[in-house]
């Protein structure tokens, strides 16, 4: 991966399925890199289609400053010791939501017999995720935006990561999350931000922040959704998943020896 110089970024942002993961395990070099940029005084938000439950065990457990879930729909991080969570649904939204996926779940599961519930479904609090590969032998493409097309159908958001598709009743995505949690922990405006936070990503829910951050990665096991992307990353590196992020952190220069 080359790149041009940059000047000083005071942040990372990052995706974790197949970005800090590969084939399923976190990458231990890469687990290793968020600890060193936290070490050096970089900041370290993940952005992820995971759910609730991950999220409040990585933002208390992981060497990261906060995470934000489920496509932007929660956000979480440590303040004096204790976990801070945020929703953008009220409770009572989040409990009429819960219905209408529950039977949108029906819905999609009987005409893609193929596909699964996602297995970390339980823990979610905002959407429904459709396991098109994880824990399921692979659907083909057409299965998998056909599985799309029926949350679009049923007046839902969604998108497609590298492992699920996501749906959910609401207006928000990864970008609107990162927006409340910087505006929340930090006050400031996401806007001011755009070229002091690199993003890296690896699927086409990341496609708003690759349009909206002046300084983004795709790791290389993202060029399989390209075609389906309006807006791509400013650079792609050579390796997959975790590894390729250690590569963009180390061509970006953020971790000095």
């Amino acid at each position: 991966m080359q790149v041009a110089h940059t000047p000083s970024l005071c942040g990372v942002l990052s995706d974790i399925d197949d970005t800090l993961t590969w084939e399923g395990r976190l990458v231990p070099s890469a687990f290793a890199k968020l600890h060193e940029l936290q070490e050096q005084g970089v900041k370290v938000v993940l952005v992820t289609g995971r759910p609730a439950g991950w999220v409040d065990h990585i933002a208390r457990m992981w060497p990261v400053d906060a995470v934000v879930g489920e496509n932007g729909g929660l956000w979480a991080y440590m303040e004096d010791g204790k976990l801070v969570q945020r929703y953008f649904a009220s409770a009572a939204e989040r409990a009429q939501s819960r219905v209408k996926l529950a039977q949108l779940s029906q819905e999609i599961l009987a005409r893609y017999p193929g596909a699964g519930l996602a297995s970390d479904q339980s823990y979610r609090a905002l959407d429904l995720a459709i396991d098109f590969c994880e824990d399921v032998p692979p659907l083909a493409d057409e299965q998998v935006q056909g599985i799309l097309q029926c949350f679009l159908d049923a007046g839902a958001h969604a998108k497609i990561s590298s492992i699920h598709v996501n749906g959910w009743f609401g207006h928000w995505n990864k970008l609107d999350g990162v927006r409340q949690l910087f505006k929340e922990l930090w006050d400031l405006d996401l806007a001011t931000q755009l070229d002091k936070w690199v993003y890296f990503g690896d699927s086409a829910n990341d496609e708003p922040m690759f349009e909206a951050f002046k300084y983004s990665v795709g790791v290389a096991n993202i060029a399989p959704f390209l075609e389906q992307m309006h807006f791509h990353p400013k650079w792609i590196t050579q390796a997959n998943g975790g590894m390729g992020f250690c590569e963009g952190i180390d061509a970006l220069s953020l971790v000095t020896k």
